[in-house]
């Protein structure tokens, strides 16, 4: 039992995995923000070439 109680309190004490768990979140959100980006350009872009080639398309 004093083994269990030992390694259970040095698991709670380490630190080691910490930082990859952060770096990973850092990831996902660096990754979220690209994603949201990408899609907010990409609906103003099919915006603009709509307007495009409507003005194209137009008989003058």
């Amino acid at each position: 039992m004093k083994k269990l109680v030992y390694f259970g309190k040095r698991f709670l004490k380490d630190n080691r995995g910490v930082s990859a768990i952060e770096y990973g979140l850092l990831a996902t959100l660096i990754a979220i923000a690209i994603i949201t980006g990408a899609s907010l350009l990409g609906t103003e872009l099919n915006a603009k070439f709509d307007s495009i080639a409507k003005t194209v398309k137009s008989p003058t």
